[in-house]
């Protein structure tokens, strides 16, 4: 079945039309770590660049003024997009992790003391782990991992009850598991977390790209999220943070554009979100972040997870009859937001991923920054391929007919 959007991406459409012998015929399943440009993404940066290059923010000529509008106006997308209250609560960053690094330091260094929680799951990716251990050793606080279902991975309420209290000053939670694929009850954690006073922090790296998301309605504090999971450039993320909080917290990093006014033996700090972003700002990455959300809006989020879901119905079903092979995560293609992560019997994940590579597909192999859960699990490694709206039918298929071979391209005899 033809895919209408892949003539949008010049990736695929070199690979479509005139493969190169790098590309030729290639499979692209590692979207959760990082999706294809459309030119969309690509002429607007190049715009940007041949048209308004100029240093933002500070300068009074035109040229710069243009350039402010466009990083601006870059802002004001990524704060409708995610539904913030006002473009103001829309921090740049280079990704998600710089986000929570953000965090773990601005808030997290200011505000915990001995005897303090925070709360994160056992899915979480390192970059939302290891900050949290950082403050845990500098301040005294103490992490606290919930755990989830083995096969499911489902927290339960009863696991967020007994995990989550009086103590509890900090819940950062992945909002999709970049593993299992399972979406977390992140509005429902929320609620707990305000419960009793603690903040409430989203990592929306994997869901941002895959589902509609409104912070107001989830009463996220902050939520994190990467534009080049979404489409756009690498090097540019956002951090969403209800502006009271940010109006309280330190900056992250210090020097140009985010002071007010300095002294010999002070400073000042520029309104927020501008005090954390020093340095000159990534405006055309800003920029081609901005078209990548718009380029996505266009294709509709829920026909993005309704292919997702079709995609993956298709390839857990078609995995499912191969013998050998184990599904990590739960077996209901709605739970998994294209994310399929699995084993097989006596072949190493990542010869899984070297033999799929010499038949042109490309999937992703090791343990996904997702250590402490393959350790929960009993999995140290495994294998994940990752699907997105201009993924094909005919792609799964293909995938499917190699994997039901690699046992014997092992070695085995079935």
């Amino acid at each position: 079945m033809e895919n209408k959007y892949r003539k949008d991406f010049p990736f695929f459409k070199a690979i479509d039309e005139h493969s190169s012998e790098e590309n030729k015929d290639l499979i692209y399943f590692d979207t959760a770590a990082t999706a294809q440009r459309p030119f969309l993404v690509l002429n607007a940066m190049t715009h940007f660049y041949a048209t308004e290059n100029a240093n933002p923010l500070r300068g009074l000529y035109s040229l710069s003024e243009r350039a402010t509008m466009a990083y601006e106006n870059a802002r004001e997308t990524v704060a409708k997009f995610i539904n913030a209250k006002e473009a103001a609560e829309i921090v740049f960053t280079r990704n998600a992790s710089e986000s929570l690094n953000l965090l773990a330091y601005s808030w997290g260094m200011n505000n915990l003391k001995a005897g303090d929680e925070i709360c994160v799951s056992i899915m979480e990716h390192h970059s939302n782990i290891v900050p949290w251990q950082m403050v845990s050793k500098k301040t005294g606080a103490k992490l606290v991992f919930l755990e989830c279902d083995k096969k499911s991975g489902i927290i339960s309420r009863e696991e967020l009850e007994s995990k989550i209290n009086k103590n509890t000053k900090i819940v950062s939670i992945v909002h999709v598991s970049n593993v299992l694929g399972v979406t977390n009850p992140v509005k429902e954690i929320a609620a707990l977390a305000h419960k009793y006073g603690a903040i409430m922090i989203v990592d929306g790296a994997q869901s941002a790209p895959h589902m509609k998301i409104d912070v107001q309605d989830i009463d996220a504090d902050f939520f994190a999220m990467s534009g080049h999971k979404l489409c756009g450039p690498m090097g540019i993320g956002a951090l969403y943070g209800k502006r009271a909080l940010l109006e309280e917290m330190d900056p992250f990093l210090r020097g140009g554009e985010m002071i007010e006014y300095v002294t010999r033996d002070s400073a000042s700090w520029a309104e927020v979100p501008h005090k954390f972003e020093a340095g000159t700002v990534s405006a055309g990455d800003a920029v081609g972040m901005a078209a990548a959300i718009r380029y996505i809006q266009s294709v509709g989020l829920d026909n993005i997870e309704e292919h997702d879901r079709l995609l993956a119905e298709r390839m857990l079903v078609g995995m499912k009859k191969i013998p050998h092979v184990n599904i990590v995560g739960p077996e209901d293609a709605s739970k998994r937001c294209g994310i399929v992560t699995f084993t097989i019997d006596g072949v190493h994940p990542h010869d899984t991923a070297s033999l799929l590579s010499e038949e042109h597909i490309a999937i992703r192999a090791g343990h996904h920054c997702a250590q402490p859960l393959g350790q929960y699990l009993g999995i140290q490694s495994s294998a994940r391929a990752s699907l997105y709206f201009y993924n094909t039918e005919e792609e799964i298929d293909l995938f499917l007919e190699k994997i039901a071979k690699l046992r014997e391209w092992s070695g085995y005899k079935d």
